[in-house]
């Protein structure tokens, strides 16, 4: 009975207030992305595994939920819905040569440990554009990003960018195999740079490439980390990577958002797809991120169509968290109007309540217990964000409640409006 009552690990309920503010912060992000362009698409919450598989460069396979068909294949709720609009894209947009600016919502399931509250099922909002490989394409979609920060009122908040093509450059400077990667990538990724250091000594890497990742540590910070990231790059990779980071400075001058932009060199890429710039959205009140994206110029091809693109996710259930804990005001505007009556008055009252909803009124229809009282229905009310209590008596004197001042006003039958 226990299974019955509560949800599994990692997964919870949304309601009543918190759910609708969840969508009215939903609905203010989807304006933004309409603003810039952005076109809806929904793609299916599960897909075949081969859409995620190890190649594409998404999570580990031990992670995914996975579940059998009737003809036995094997299918996996997604744990990331960039793949899926890849596929999506490669399928319906075969023949399309110009951009394509695409948005969604939607919920991923990612099967890890839920240490600290993590979701195994979040929601996110992202937007991907694609077939587009420009400067002009990356600061886009940063300006995008924090454009919707701030539209939804989020004022302290930093976007970490970086560049896989600048790490990768380092570790092709060192030749380090697949596993020796992985190794300094986890270390890094953990501000473990004296971990690194060993490791590199472990295993006999040249003087100037230890020197390289140890300087990681300090490629953290604004606009001038980048000359010196310059001087310390190994070869033509790295130095390219590095002027493309100052040509979206340049270009996010022009949307005049360059002071939320902080340079962080040592990020690795979240997913292994990604393939030139990175980034991760900050802010107060939250341990992760509440914004993941980057630059995928390969992904859409393992489908069957070569098109650079670039995309990001917003994780809502993080950015809900952050805002709560800033005390940041989702606006929510639900104010629906409840109709109490005696059981006596109920052809009045739906009468009442057809005429309000004709009229686009949110009404609430409840009938009056006769052990209640009506300060008990005016605290639901309130709890429930509603405007107005009308309660209509079976003597026909009806009682008009403000629930945001705190008004009383009775009128007869024959007066209400």
């Amino acid at each position: 009975m226990k299974n019955l009552l509560h949800t599994p690990e990692g997964v919870r309920d949304i309601y009543n207030v918190e759910c609708g503010k969840k969508l009215a912060l939903e609905g203010r992000l989807k304006k933004v992305f309409h603003l810039y362009g952005y076109h809806d698409i929904q793609t299916p919450t599960f897909e075949y595994f081969d859409v995620f598989r190890k190649e594409i460069g998404t999570i580990p396979s031990k992670e995914l939920y996975k579940f059998f068909d009737k003809e036995g294949n094997t299918l996996v709720l997604r744990p990331d819905i960039t793949p899926s609009i890849a596929r999506a894209a490669a399928t319906l947009f075969q023949d399309e040569n110009l951009p394509i600016r695409l948005c969604y919502t939607g919920n991923t399931f990612i099967n890890h440990s839920s240490y600290q509250g993590r979701l195994k099922e979040s929601t996110q909002m992202g937007a991907e554009l694609i077939g587009d490989d420009s400067v002009e394409a990356d600061a886009e979609m940063l300006a995008l990003v924090i454009e919707s920060m701030l539209t939804i009122g989020l004022k302290e908040f930093q976007l970490n960018l970086g560049d896989v093509d600048y790490f990768q450059s380092l570790i092709e400077d060192a030749n380090l195999d697949e596993d020796a990667e992985e190794r300094v990538r986890e270390l890094i990724n953990n501000r473990n740079y004296f971990g690194v250091e060993e490791f590199l000594d472990s295993i006999q890497v040249k003087r100037s490439s230890k020197e390289a990742f140890a300087a990681l540590n300090e490629m953290v910070g604004g606009v001038e980390i980048l000359a010196k990231a310059r001087n310390l790059a190994p070869n033509s990779k790295g130095v390219m990577a590095i002027k493309r980071l100052e040509k979206i400075y340049d270009t996010l001058k022009l949307y005049g958002v360059e002071k939320f932009v902080t340079f962080d060199l040592s990020m690795t890429g979240t997913y292994g797809y990604y393939t030139g710039i990175i980034f991760r959205g900050y802010t107060f009140g939250t341990g992760d991120a509440v914004v993941k994206g980057g630059r995928y110029d390969h992904l859409i091809e393992k489908f069957g169509k070569k098109s650079p693109s670039i995309g990001f996710a917003i994780v809502i259930d993080e950015l809900m968290n952050a805002l709560t804990r800033q005390k940041i005001r989702i606006v929510y505007t639900r104010k629906n109007t409840l109709i109490l009556y005696d059981e006596e008055k109920a052809r009045d009252a739906i009468a009442l309540a057809k005429d309000f909803r004709r009229k686009a009124k949110n009404t609430e229809l409840i009938k009056k217990a006769k052990d209640r009282l009506l300060e008990e229905y005016v605290e639901y009310g309130k709890e429930y964000y509603a405007g107005s209590l009308i309660y209509i008596k079976k003597s026909g004197e009806i009682t008009m409640i403000n629930l945001v001042t705190g008004e009383h006003k009775i009128v007869n039958s024959t007066d209400r409006s």
